[in-house]
This record gives structure tokens, sequence and C-alpha cells, in this order.
């Protein structure tokens, strides 16, 4: 996750929450066929492909946007960027007047701060009872899609499975001297980790991690993924779920495991208010919520929909707050630049 300082700056207290054409509005408030075919057909009423901003790699959500132009017949034409980036992007075109953007796909804090600008739509849709307990908020303005749970990463070459560590605790060992990195954005994560484990016992725990053992601080995820499937990284504390099982199934030495508690960052859609494309962008909104859960899980992502198997069963997992992380963003960071950053290599 990008951080989220710099986004301060721009938000601002925005109007009452966008209203929902009339129509789409009525829509919205159906059920099964008679909703599909409301959307449908007001989707035939617009002009062009949806334009979907988004901070995931492309080709994780090429398939669902390519089943969902398969069923509708409707094109999505995408643009990625970091998560801060789409936020910045989507308010200043907001300002602007500029209506280009119909869909948004990012982290739930970036998404809580577009909500906090009031330029997301209020969505209404069936598919939402099927959503695991914790991931929906009662606004209804972004709905998570996926969970990234942060997993513990190690090359299987550098790394023997009777060498791995079962606690955070386990992290102080000399035998991990040198052999642990952290990717170095990580606020929430470790913020949300010290609320579980409490402040000062976690803060004295990492410091003594950190000042014994050493950590190889590494820029973005897939990158500390990549360097631990390379061997130059053995340990990464804190990889996406996805990208380990990604690597594996293509020949990587790369194998991970979670150690407890387990925090996850919540991976949300939503639609734009002031979308020109409102119904094709409510379909594709539905259709990330119902059909394209199964998709998003074959590319090894967490689905957020009960109805879709979870890799990690019924483990307990803390959700990463979207408003605490906006809330205690500075605090956050300082500290985690205190004790992993600059003392980090």
């Amino acid at each position: 996750m990008k951080p989220l300082a710099s986004l301060a700056a721009i938000l601002f207290a925005g109007a009452a929450a966008a209203q929902a054409p009339a129509d789409l509005t009525a829509a919205m408030a159906l059920a099964g066929e008679a909703r599909t075919k409301a959307l449908v057909e007001g989707a035939k009423k617009e002009s062009g492909p949806v334009m979907v901003y988004h901070s995931t790699q492309t080709d994780d959500l090429q398939p669902v946007f390519d089943a969902f132009t398969r069923k509708y017949g409707i094109k999505v034409v995408d643009w990625r960027s970091s998560s801060e980036n789409v936020v910045q992007r989507v308010i200043g075109e907001s300002r602007a007047g500029k209506r280009e953007v119909d869909f948004i796909e990012n982290n739930s804090p970036e998404m809580e701060a577009l909500r906090r600008e009031r330029v997301l739509l209020r969505v209404e849709t069936p598919f939402y009872a099927d959503m695991r307990p914790g991931t929906l908020g009662a606004h209804h303005e972004y709905a998570t899609s996926t969970m990234d749970v942060f997993v513990q990463a190690y090359n299987t070459e550098k790394v023997k499975p009777e060498e791995l560590p079962k606690t955070f605790q386990d992290l102080a060992n000399p035998r991990f001297h040198d052999r642990l990195a952290i990717e170095a954005e990580d606020f929430a994560w470790f913020g949300t980790l010290l609320n579980d484990i409490g402040e000062a016992q976690g803060v004295k725990l990492f410091s003594e991690v950190v000042a014994r053992n050493g950590i190889s601080v590494r820029k973005g995820h897939t990158l500390l993924a990549n360097l631990v499937a390379s061997g130059e990284v053995p340990i990464g504390l804190t990889v996406y779920n996805y990208k380990p099982t990604q690597l594996k199934k293509k020949g990587a030495k790369i194998d991970s495991i979670v150690l407890q508690p387990a925090i996850a960052q919540l991976h949300a859609v939503a639609v734009v208010a002031k979308s020109t494309r409102p119904f094709s962008a409510v379909l594709l909104y539905d259709f990330f919520l119902s059909e394209g859960q199964p998709i998003l899980a074959a590319k090894d992502f967490v689905p957020s929909s009960s109805k879709v198997p979870s890799p990690f069963g019924d483990m307990p997992i803390r959700f990463i707050d979207p408003s605490e992380s906006l809330a205690r963003q500075d605090a956050w960071q300082k500290q985690y630049e205190a004790i992993f950053v600059k003392r980090g290599r």
C-alpha cells in the first residue's frame, strides 16, 4: 500500500453523498433477472467502454474484464497505477469537472479517502448478502472484492522447513541474522499488528529483531516476492498471499507461512458518482462481487464472497480498518520508519 500521508493535503469535506439517477436507483432496487435486465437495458443506452482505474496488476484483473465483456458485450478500458496515484487522479479529474472514469478498484483505505471526497456512488446489490463478515461498510459506497493476506514468504533453497519461525517472537533468533526483509511502506500492517499484540510489546519485539538480525527494506510487494523467489532475500515478512502461490506455480523456489495474528488488506471496488456509464459500471460492480469471485480465486486471490472457498479456510484474520488507517497514518508511518526503515539496509 502506498503511504496516504500526502492525501491529507488534497482531501476536504465534500458535499452530501451523490445520489444515483432515479432510473438507476429503481434498477438497483430489483433483484435476480429483473435487476440484471434493467441494468442491461440501461447500459445499452450508454456509449463507449467502461473506464476502470485500478491498482492491481492488469494481468490479474484482465480475466474478469474479459469474462464481463463476453457476457454483456460491454468493453472495458483500464488505467493502472499505484493506489495513491489512482486517488489523486480521480480527485483531480473530479475537481476539474472531467468525467473519464466509471469504476475504481483499489485498496480500502484509499477508497475511504475517495468516499470522504464524495466521489463514489452508493450502490445497492443483493450480492452483499454473500460477503464475508467484516468486509462491507454500512455506507455501501465501496465493497471488498478480495483480501490481500500478508504472509511470510521464504526461498525453499535458502530456508529449511525446520528453520521456519512459528511465531513473530521467533524472528529474534540468531538463525535469522541477515535473512529478513520487509516492504518499505507497510505501515497499516504494522499498526494493525500492534493493535492485536499490544503496542509496547510489539515495538519492543521488532526493535530487538532488527537490532539483533538486521532487516532489508524493499519497496513493492511484487518486488519483495520476486527477490524471495530468486534467493536474494531468504525471508520476506510482508508479502501478499497470492504472489508466492503464482510464482510457485511457475516453478519458483518459493513458499509461504502465516504467522499469527494474520493481517489482511481489503481490496475494494466502487462506482464513480458522476460516471457517464453508470448502468454499465453497476453491472461490473455486480460482476466483481458474483461471477468474478471464482475468477479472482483462480488467480490465487482470497475472495470476499463466502460462496467461494478461501485458501485460508477458517483461519482468523484481522482486517486493516480503512478509517483507522487514514486517521493514524502519520503516527504509524513514523513508528514503522523508526523501527524498520531507518535501521534497515
